[in-house]
């Protein structure tokens, strides 16, 4: 099976990468300047040149702060870009697997979100990846949106990578700890994203089609990520760091972010039978493999 990935650069992207080939699937990456969300006429003839079966539509403007300056920028790729590249799957006629985000909603109920719970931004970032929802949506019947929150990996910049660095130096990091969330490797969604490709291939069921919530299973304030990260580098023996809990008012930032970001998987786990593992158990695989590589 060959399936297509949108960027080239980004955590999933890198993920698929490294283990489609282990799992037997061709992953060909595509990015600038074969194909530039920013320019929606490159998307299909990028696209369609490859000749994918399955097309995970993973590229996306994730400068989260940096939107609430740039919102012609965010919408052009999360909400032009991402529907640009639904219609050429849908011209292609292969299922698309488009990569959402938490930030579609609020965060204001006090349980996991569902995939029919109302959605309602707090940025533009969430906003143009809400219009991008839609987009993808109205472009082709044939897709599967997975919301994702958290992400992290042994590539790019992310969170567990920003951590590490920090405690290199310094003894004690205020974190937040009035967010709470499930932390999700990039590894585990490629390995999910490779198993629901797999199953839009073969099989038009509408129930595999639709919105679908991917995270790790579990969930942790910001602050309780960070401790864990520190006590899985402790182990391997990194110096002690210290999390000071602090309050989001405490860190303030351009862009809202959500209190309470935990999805609830249920519905992927019964239409796909995909769970993806506990949060911990993945990290600490991150941190060792990261530590390894220092």
């Amino acid at each position: 099976m060959r399936i297509l990935v949108t960027g080239k650069q980004g955590q999933v992207a890198q993920s698929l990468f490294e283990i489609g080939s282990d799992r037997d699937v061709e992953i060909v990456l595509v990015g600038r300047p074969d194909l530039d969300l920013l320019d929606a006429s490159t998307v299909y003839d990028a696209i369609s040149s490859a000749k994918p079966d399955v097309v995970v539509s993973a590229a996306a403007y994730t400068a989260v702060d940096k939107a609430e300056s740039e919102p012609e920028a965010a919408f052009a790729v999360n909400a032009i870009g991402a529907g640009a590249v639904a219609e050429a799957a849908a011209k292609l006629d292969v299922p698309v697997i488009h990569l959402s985000t938490d930030y579609v909603f609020d965060g204001r109920l006090d349980r996991p979100y569902r995939e029919d719970d109302k959605v309602g931004t707090m940025s533009v970032y969430g906003a143009s990846k809400l219009e991008g929802e839609r987009l993808v949506s109205s472009a082709t019947p044939n897709h599967a949106i997975f919301r994702t929150a958290w992400v992290y990996s042994p590539f790019g910049n992310n969170f567990v990578k920003t951590m590490l660095r920090l405690g290199e130096t310094r003894a004690e990091l205020g974190v937040v700890s009035d967010q709470i969330g499930c932390p999700t490797s990039a590894l585990d969604i490629a390995e999910a994203v490779i198993t629901a490709a797999r199953r839009l291939a073969t099989d038009p069921a509408p129930s595999l089609r639709g919105i679908f919530h991917l995270t790790g299973s579990g969930e942790g304030s910001w602050a309780d990520f960070a401790e864990h990260i520190f006590r899985s580098a402790g182990a391997a023996g990194r110096a002690p760091v210290r999390v000071n809990r602090i309050r989001t008012a405490d860190y303030p930032t351009p862009a809202q972010r959500p209190a309470n970001s935990r999805l609830s998987g249920e519905r992927l786990q019964q239409q796909y039978g995909i769970r993806l593992p506990e949060w911990r158990a993945s990290a600490d695989r991150v941190v060792s493999r990261l530590l390894s590589e220092v």
